[in-house]
């Protein structure tokens, strides 16, 4: 808990906005009740709560501490004016919602809580309510004790709470997500949001040819008939829908669930339900009732606007409603009631069988002029209810229930149908959540489900990846308990993924790529091996590790085997030197030595013994690996000639400079010299693609590209068979060379990084179709292609920014790769710097800092050296321009 809540007490948030602050940064006054604040436009204040504080109290450049000397509830302009609520600034203090009660106060509120129970079982007997949000506040602030007196037990709140005062403590820097009302959503959803929003969820929607539905129009968790019509921007929640409605534009219906026998008598052509352009439809379940009620009104009618003060009901002024229906204000508003007469407390909603309902709904939204009189008598008739009633007698547990329950039976509709059509474009384990909403029926419709998965594979479908059918069983296998087996099944998803990247990375290379050795064995069984003499050979390769500016992720099978991949990195030297690399060569004793910077030594006798899968714990399997897909194992002049190599890494271990597939390059590169076979870069970064997945850490191409080819360059990846690669350097001016060398720092966090887990976890989300991870990593994409042009015009700041973009994403990808270490050293770090990140997948390893400019640079290296926080290390480094 923050410092400042330590003495104990009640931190409470409620309202309509979501407030983004650092709470430990509050320094709130003991034994007080504390609402936080924020400076508002005075258009915004007028649909919220404001708060006037006094003139006088504590002030700095982050906050301010005030006494609270009045509450408004959404007050005009002209209201404002007059409780002197306006700041100096031509602002208003709007009320967040967020309260803490510290020290006495919350002493005394605990008391009052705890003799409490008569005043509880009256609220109950009689139905009332006491508001946290508006009773108990009110009962802080002296001004508004006489409105509270009026209010159910307000004289016991001021009682026991008025002795003391309530502060406003204002945060500046505090911004807030706003939910908004009705037509704030809808401005959201149709403006400049509108290409975010995504206009289908989860819904059955009928072919275009036997419905209207517009392209605008947003249709999520819903069932929707043929011969249904939905305007422009209108939003359908929760609802089923049936033939013969007709939704106009700018609408939002919630929750409307028309029942199937009346159906029919909404497709007899004397009856249509039409809802009006800009207005607002819901139904729901009342507690102890079986019926449902239908609710609706205006778009823009505020339900809290008096009869006298423009007030609406359907967007049209009351007075005009009731002229119109011949409703008298008595039919609407009790004489009693003391409370302004708006739509929040008028009687106007009728309890009747749905049909009933429906037809007094087309009445009063004026869409019916026709039996005017009967209308009106059914309507007098009538159980009503008011919203502010409604608003105490909604069955919330039904409501929830209904709600889930519906969309339950969406989502096993959705997977059936993807599961008997095969393309699996939806998200299985997220339909499967939604599945399991049915408590008692969920387990048995995901078996169900699975019993249909043995027909996929009978499909051998060219455009169905099997990785993706496993992964199907996989969710439905969790969604049914059977965690075992579908543990089991998850390594074939694995199998499946590595033989697609096999299979298109192999294409054209030959069968010695093959992890089966039998076939390769016999074509080299008669090559006159009897005149083969011992030639010394010698291979010597080192290269660079690679930095990664953005793209890392779509460079990563399957992605780069079914969408199109693109990295911006560069190649650097650590300490003056290139740091990783391998020596191979031949001996006179047949066999293989393998040695390792760690003095590690592994002597095989038989080359021919070396065969996939290997133990994970195998210090060598990098080695054999290369040894499989280099197809020297089963060349000539192994059966009378040996080979020792040494390899090393002169780089932290989980470093994320991608040294383990730089060095996979590197022993590649080598055997291929020793076998005078293709060695170009080109060749060797799709052979360690394949490496990668006969080890078994998966991977992509981006490393191997990083430490192959010099320099900084743009890689992009084509999918299909086989796999393409692009390389396009990017010819870096001195100028440009210079400043990232000044400006940019190398640093090595110390926080090492486990990049095969954080893979599996991304892969995992891909296979799935996470929505989420694919537009994340279509985006890094878009911003690799936007990085080259910013180097190729030489404007470093723009990467920076970049850098901060890919981060965060990367952080959407995988929330664990940053940690809190990592967090402080950015946060140091930023105000030097136009940009920063993680390289590689993040978690840990070595962090890129490119400074505002050279004087910055230094300023923060030097800061970093001499800081006893972080215990870190900062590489000399340049970037390595030539083979």
């Amino acid at each position: 808990m923050p410092r400042c809540f330590q003495p104990g007490g009640l931190f409470t948030m409620t309202g309509d906005v979501l407030p983004c602050f650092d709470a430990s940064t509050m320094v709130l006054p003991d034994d007080s009740s504390c609402i936080i604040t924020v400076p508002i436009t005075l258009d915004v204040a007028s649909n919220h709560g404001v708060i006037v504080a006094s003139k006088t109290g504590t002030v700095n450049g982050t906050s301010s501490l005030c006494l609270v000397e009045n509450l408004l509830q959404k007050p005009s302009v002209k209201e404002l004016v007059e409780k002197q609520a306006i700041l100096r600034d031509g602002r208003t203090l709007l009320d967040t919602g967020v309260i803490a009660v510290r020290g006495k106060v919350w002493v005394d509120l605990l008391k009052l809580a705890n003799s409490s129970q008569t005043m509880i079982s009256e609220l109950l007997k009689h139905r009332k309510e006491i508001s946290l949000y508006e009773d108990l506040v009110a009962a802080w602030v002296p001004e508004k004790h006489e409105w509270l007196k009026l209010r159910p037990f307000g004289k016991e709140l001021i009682a026991g709470l008025g002795s003391h005062m309530m502060f406003s403590y204002c945060a500046y820097n505090l911004s807030f997500l706003h939910f908004g009302t009705s037509s704030e959503i809808l401005d959201h959803l149709a403006g400049s949001n509108a290409a975010l929003v995504g206009r289908r969820h989860l819904s059955s929607i009928p072919a275009t040819t036997v419905s209207d539905i517009a392209s605008s129009a947003i249709i999520l968790s819903s069932n929707i008939a043929p011969g249904v019509s939905i305007g422009e921007d209108t939003m359908v929640y929760d609802s089923s829908l049936v033939s013969g409605l007709q939704l106009g534009s700018q609408s939002i219906v919630v929750g409307v669930n028309f029942p199937g026998d009346h159906g029919d008598r909404l497709k007899d052509d004397s009856f249509h339900f039409i809802l009006p352009d800009r207005h607002c439809l819901w139904e729901v379940p009342l507690v102890g009732r079986k019926e449902r009620v239908i609710i609706y009104c205006g778009l823009h009618d505020n339900p809290k606007n008096s009869y006298s003060r423009d007030g609406t009901f359907c967007g049209k002024p009351w007075k005009r409603v009731l002229h119109d229906l011949g409703i008298q204000e008595s039919d609407l508003w009790s004489l009693l009631d003391t409370q302004d007469k708006c739509l929040w407390n008028a009687k106007i909603f009728p309890i009747l069988p749905y049909f009933d309902m429906l037809s007094l709904a087309l009445w009063l939204m004026g869409m019916c002029t026709n039996n005017n009189n009967s209308m009106l008598l059914l309507w007098k008739s009538s159980q009503r209810i008011s919203l502010e009633e409604l608003h105490k007698s909604v069955d919330f547990p039904q409501l929830c229930l209904e709600s889930s329950n519906h969309q339950a039976d969406l989502a096993a509709e959705i997977a059936k149908a993807c599961i008997s059509y095969g393309l699996l474009g939806r998200n299985m384990s997220q339909l499967c959540e939604e599945i399991l909403q049915r408590e008692v029926s969920g387990v048995e419709t995901c078996r169900d489900l699975l019993s249909l998965c043995p027909n996929l594979e009978d499909r051998k479908s060219r455009i169905l990846p099997q990785s993706r059918v496993y992964q199907v069983q996989v969710d439905l296998l969790r969604a049914c308990g059977e965690d075992t087996k579908a543990h089991t099944l998850e390594e074939n998803v694995w199998t499946t993924i590595a033989d697609q990247t096999a299979s298109a990375v192999k294409y054209g290379f030959g069968e010695y790529l093959s992890e089966s050795n039998n076939a390769s064995t016999s074509t080299h069984q008669d090559n006159g091996l009897d005149n083969y003499s011992y030639i010394p050979r010698r291979a010597k390769v080192e290269l660079a590790v690679r930095v990664d500016f953005v793209g890392g992720w779509s460079d990563t099978p399957p992605w780069s085997l079914e969408r199109f991949g693109c990295v911006l990195n560069m190649a650097i030297c650590l300490e003056g030197s290139r740091p990783v690399g391998t020596i191979i060569e031949t001996t006179t004793t047949a066999g293989l030595l393998i040695c390792d910077d760690t003095n590690k030594q592994l002597h095989i006798e038989d080359p021919s013994s070396i065969a996939a899968p290997f133990d994970h714990d195998d210090p060598f399997r990098l080695v054999k690996s290369a040894l499989l897909v280099s197809g020297i194992i089963h060349d000539r002049f192994l059966s009378k000639t040996g080979l020792k190599i040494k390899t090393w890494a002169n780089v932290p271990r989980g470093s994320g400079l991608g040294t383990s597939s730089i060095l996979a390059a590197a022993v590649v590169k080598g055997l291929l010299q020793i076998m005078e076979g293709d060695e170009s870069n080109e060749n060797v970064a799709r052979l360690v693609l394949v490496l990668e997945q006969i080890m078994g850490t998966g991977g992509g191409w981006q490393d191997q590209i990083g430490g192959l080819y010099p320099g900084i360059k743009f890689t992009s990846s084509f999918p299909g068979v086989p796999l393409r690669l692009q390389v396009i350097p990017l010819m870096a001016s001195t100028q440009l060379v210079l400043e990232l060398e000044q400006r940019l720092l190398v640093v090595f966090t110390g926080q090492v990084r486990l990049a095969n887990q954080v893979l599996q976890k991304v892969v995992t989300r891909y296979v799935q179709h996470d929505n989420l991870l694919i537009s994340s990593i279509k985006r890094l994409v878009e911003l690799a292609k936007i990085g080259r042009e910013a180097l190729m015009n030489g404007d470093v700041d723009e990467l920076g920014a970049i850098m901060l973009e890919a981060w965060r994403l990367h952080q959407e990808l995988d929330p664990f790769c940053s940690n809190e270490f990592v967090d402080k050293l950015f946060e140091l770090a930023d105000p030097f710097c136009s940009g920063y990140k993680l390289v590689g997948a993040g978690g840990g390893g070595f962090a890129l800092l490119l400074a505002i400019n050279a004087d910055f640079a230094r300023e923060l290296r030097q800061t970093l050296e001499n800081s006893s926080d972080f215990n870190v290390e900062v590489y000399n480094w340049n970037i390595f321009l030539e083979q």
